[in-house]
């Protein structure tokens, strides 16, 4: 088709490494219409918008035509899911369409969830549906606005064609997301599992290469490449902490390499603040929850660690098990001295004081059980700091429990010769107004799937701007009313 949207791909994932992926093409869509398409990162990528957004763009974007220099494949990977390990699990409903240098020299992906069976489907349709097509693309580009890296959609593509769920008919959609790459722990664990310590070997070079290639001349590099991997998701979830995100789903197969924020299907933002919260339907035991995210990254980078062993010490594989224990025990101290950095920000606190730990700990502990809602908790700080308790005195079913903590954090900020405003301000610039309220996504996709995309993107536009008030969006800041209920999220396809 000549007037396919005109693509420099460059795909490095397909030419270096053979033998990681299987070939694919799409299912060939029976109308695809691109129904939102990302005009900033399209340009961000150096493409042009208009040409995604036609006919043949739309057929591109639905996976059922690949441009020229595109090289569809699936891509191979296991995983650990809610701790049991499958050996392969691979890109059972998606396609890497190709690589594109961005404006900035970065690779980038380009990759189609929902375009139809491949060889790693197990039984699926290989189909995604309007809903949680429109969910990720919400996700996503709310937490870029937060600052937290994440992939990002491109485009979101109905399909022309009915797909049948659990309740139903729905309509069939495909997203176009975009990431720095989609190399996983489950990746190398995918050839780590069948003992081919070379494909091993060219996993790691290549990752070294497309996301550290600083350290690819040391002598310990793959020790290095845990490090920076461990160090990246130690960042991501201190980040997902701070604003209150639970992924939901963190099998070993969604963490990625890149230390990005992959696949939102059962993710959700926290209302009333609490350790143990838990919106995934599949998550009976609360593996996943809020408070229960950093250990579980630990895990996770420990199953990564398992798979560089005979890298990192090919000769005495008991050194490589102590090298990697080294840094994985590291990961603990890590993460908290990012929480806390994180924390003395949303606080407003400028310096760095022995007691800001458990002052930022007890806050929580205060909060904890009072209804108190986690977003609007350090927004109202703000406001306190400007002069007006009421606020966030209001937040505490007992305003007592806050008051015991309020003194000290008055002592504390006394310790700073700071402005107030200036304090005030600050804590602007790193506590959101706006997320993606889960009462507010929910209303939102149901208004899109019965035609209706005016809610959808209001809230984009207001996720899109989480630190800036904006005009009669007052509800938006407000946590679910009581008649909501409690919210259940899914792994949607």
């Amino acid at each position: 088709m000549r007037d396919l949207p005109n693509i420099a791909f460059d795909n490095s994932y397909a030419r270096d490494l053979e033998g990681f992926y299987v070939p694919w093409a799409g299912s060939r869509a029976p109308a695809p219409e691109v129904l939102r398409l990302n005009a900033g990162l399209a340009a961000e990528l150096g493409l042009d918008g208009p040409s995604l957004a036609s006919g043949p763009g739309a057929a591109m974007l639905s996976g059922g035509t690949a441009p020229e220099g595109a090289v569809p494949l699936s891509m191979a990977y296991a995983g650990h899911q809610f701790g049991g390990f499958s050996p392969q699990l691979g890109d059972g409903r998606a396609l890497l369409l190709g690589e594109v240098i961005d404006r900035l020299g970065k690779r980038r992906d380009i990759h189609l969830k929902g375009s139809g069976r491949t060889p790693f489907s197990r039984g699926g349709d290989g189909k995604a549906v309007l809903r949680p097509v429109l969910r990720e693309y919400l996700f996503g580009e709310a937490m870029h606005a937060l600052g937290i890296p994440t992939t990002r959609a491109l485009a979101a593509t109905l399909t022309g064609e009915e797909v049948v769920r659990q309740d139903g008919p729905e309509q069939g959609a495909v997203l176009a997301r975009v990431a720095a790459s989609h190399l996983r722990v489950g990746t190398f664990q995918f050839f780590a599992a069948r003992g081919d310590v070379e494909k091993v070997r060219q996993l790691a070079d290549y990752a070294i290469n497309r996301h550290f290639p600083k350290v690819a001349d040391r002598d310990d590099k793959y020790l290095e490449l845990f490090r920076r991997v461990r160090d990246s998701q130690a960042a991501l979830v201190a980040q997902w902490v701070l604003v209150g995100f639970v992924h939901g789903v963190m099998n070993t197969d969604n963490t990625t390499i890149s230390g990005e924020t992959i696949d939102y299907g059962p993710c959700a933002f926290i209302d009333s603040y609490d350790p143990k919260a838990v919106f995934s339907s599949i998550d009976q035991h609360g593996r996943y929850s809020f408070g229960n995210q950093p250990p579980i990254m630990l895990w996770n980078l420990s199953r990564f660690a398992e798979t560089l062993v005979d890298l990192v010490n090919p000769a005495d594989s008991d050194d490589a098990v102590r090298q990697l224990t080294n840094e994985i025990n590291a990961f603990p101290s890590h993460y908290q001295a990012l929480w806390l950095k994180g924390m003395r920000a949303k606080l407003g606190l400028f310096k760095e004081l022995p007691g800001d730990l458990d002052l930022a700990n007890d806050l929580l502990a205060a909060a904890e059980g009072q209804g108190v809602d986690y977003t609007g908790l350090f927004r109202a700080l703000g406001v306190f700091v400007r002069g007006n308790v009421m606020p966030v005195r209001a937040l505490f079913a007992d305003p007592g429990i806050f008051d015991g903590w309020m003194e000290r954090y008055l002592r504390r900020m006394r310790d700073e010769t700071i402005p107030d405003t200036t304090r005030a301000a600050a804590m602007d610039r790193v506590n959101p107004i706006y997320i993606p309220r889960n009462h507010l996504v929910d209303a939102a996709l149901s208004a899109a799937a019965a035609g209706d995309m005016e809610p959808f993107d209001r809230l984009l536009a207001l996720v899109s701007a989480p630190f800036s008030e904006q005009a009669d969006a007052e509800d938006y800041a407000l946590p679910a009313p009581e008649s909501f209920g409690k919210f259940t999220t899914y792994c949607g396809t």
